[in-house]
């Protein structure tokens, strides 16, 4: 069956070939009824329907801009997922098994997945505003959690902007544990996660952690009592656009069978960072956010060690101001074996997935992770953290294994500047033993 994808009408410049549907809907939001205009593109045997109303057509991200996140964040995400629970009842795109249109709705009997905080008011409104008269009966909700970082928690008296009658303000409530000035507030996550049917987050290592370990607003503890519905399933990568053996970003193409081309793009991309073209040193990469879940400040801390291990570095990221100008200053500083380049460049990243014969992942908590999966596409080896999905993604190097080694990478705990230059020293011990190979 097909799925549906459910998106603010921001991302329409990204699908051009979307059509208008000519059925809207109304829906009533904080006493206020609201038209959503839908648009609609198949494409690779999937329904892509979009959401058109004017509280999304502002500049910015779909979640902020330069200033910080919207205010009515809270009025936008509930009308997302009151757009998301009618399209299956009012739009006629139903398919049949040959892929023809049959001027028919999908109807009530499907199955939901609302991703993180922003849908996760829809499994919530389901049985609020939908199932009590009959519909949805026997619909299902998955929520699927990527980032615990990000709740969507909010002060109290905010309860109005959700369009839930006021016996299911208990179900958004929440008084974080252990506050001793018992302050209560709404957390648009904990509804999903209490109304959902099953819950999925992005690596069994991340799910083991968000119901073991002390987690923002201590949502943890929550999350432990509904552990039984809980699953871990590890993030799946683009295949055709990270593909070394097509990618319209590299010096040269290459692949398992045929790693010559991997090399000419290592020079590549020392020429393009200025570095000194070094075939036999093994080149480092770090490609980032610059926040302090990423961090990057244990690479910056780490460089006066660094230096000795006969290695080059190179950075791409950007986020703090802090962090930006750390990158800069390190630069200046340790140019000589370390270069960084601060924004954020999508062929950039690809250069140095390919060109690296390393890639560093020092992040604090990390949920999946894709880096290190592009990385090891690649033929580049992570050097990471064990947290999260990291430790479902890396096995760990043992050079003793079958007599000549095994394994996919190098991880170290915990996150600070000592084991992550361990780390990387036995990384860089075991690429000089085997000469790069």
């Amino acid at each position: 069956m097909p799925h549906r994808y459910t998106n603010n009408g921001k991302d329409l410049d990204k699908y051009k070939d979307a059509t208008a549907l000519e059925k809207s809907v109304w829906v009533e939001l904080n006493g206020s009824w609201h038209e959503l205009k839908y648009h609609h593109l198949y494409k690779g045997g999937v329904d892509w329907v979009f959401i058109e109303h004017m509280a999304y057509q502002r500049e910015g991200t779909p979640y902020g801009n330069a200033a910080g996140p919207f205010q009515d964040n809270l009025f936008r995400f509930a009308l997302l997922c009151l757009g998301a629970l009618e399209a299956p009842l009012n739009l006629p795109i139903k398919r049949d098994s040959s892929g023809q249109v049959t001027d028919q709705v999908y109807g009530q009997n499907i199955m939901f997945v609302a991703s993180d905080w922003h849908a996760a008011l829809l499994p919530t409104l389901l049985a609020a505003r939908f199932r009590p008269y009959g519909v949805y009966e026997h619909a299902r909700c998955c929520l699927a959690i990527h980032n615990l970082a990000h709740q969507g928690s909010y002060e109290a008296h905010k309860f109005h902007d959700v369009g839930l009658p006021g016996e299911w303000y208990g179900t958004l409530e929440w008084q974080i544990p252990g506050d001793a000035h018992r302050r209560k507030t709404i957390n648009v996550l904990k509804s999903g996660i209490v109304t959902s049917d099953l819950l999925i987050t992005v690596s069994q290592g991340y799910a083991a952690e968000i119901t073991g370990k002390p987690q923002d607003a201590r949502v943890d503890r929550l999350l432990a009592q509904r552990a039984p519905k809980l699953r871990g399933i590890v993030n799946g990568i683009d295949v055709v656009d990270w593909d070394p053996a097509s990618d319209k970003h590299l010096a040269a193409r290459y692949s398992a069978d045929d790693l010559s081309g991997k090399a000419v793009c290592k020079r590549a991309l020392q020429r393009e960072m200025l570095l000194p073209i070094e075939p036999d040193i093994p080149l480092i990469g770090f490609i980032g956010r610059l926040d302090y879940q990423k961090g990057p400040d244990l690479v910056l801390d780490g460089l006066p060690v660094l230096g000795n291990l006969d290695c080059q570095i190179v950075i791409l990221g950007a986020g703090a101001a802090d962090y930006e100008a750390g990158v800069r200053a390190a630069t200046h500083e340790y140019g000589w074996f370390c270069r960084g380049h601060v924004g954020f460049s999508v062929p950039l990243s690809h250069k140095i997935i390919a060109g690296c014969d390393m890639l560093l992942m020092p992040s604090r908590f990390e949920p999946c992770g894709l880096n290190q999966m592009y990385a090891m596409r690649y033929g580049t080896v992570p050097i990471a953290h064990a947290t999260g999905g990291l430790i479902d993604t890396i096995q760990d190097y043992n050079p003793f294994s079958k007599g000549e080694g095994e394994g996919t990478g190098w991880t170290f705990a915990p996150a600070e500047v000592e084991p992550m230059v361990a780390a990387v020293s036995s990384a860089v011990q075991t690429y000089s033993l085997h000469n790069g190979a």
